[in-house]
């Protein structure tokens, strides 16, 4: 929890999180309590620090487990 608690506080501009709801975005403005995300070109939503679940899992890594299970017939 403290761990958390610290990664909500060192939030900054730029970082590429998700939300508790599973919402992907990326950082374009923050206040001591709301966050404003880029979920998609020029479209924001506002959350509160305590939605953010954490960073973002590599994108890449997760093409390449969908690829291997088509390739094997999943």
């Amino acid at each position: 929890a403290k761990q958390h608690q610290s990664y909500l506080s060192d939030l900054k501009k730029g970082n590429k999180v998700i939300t508790k709801g599973g919402i992907y975005g990326e950082i374009t403005g923050l206040t001591d309590n709301v966050l404003t995300l880029e979920i998609a070109e020029n479209i924001r939503i506002k959350v509160t620090r305590d939605a953010i679940a954490g960073p973002q899992v590599k994108e890449e890594a997760n093409k390449e487990g969908a690829k291997d299970k088509k390739a094997k017939g999943g």
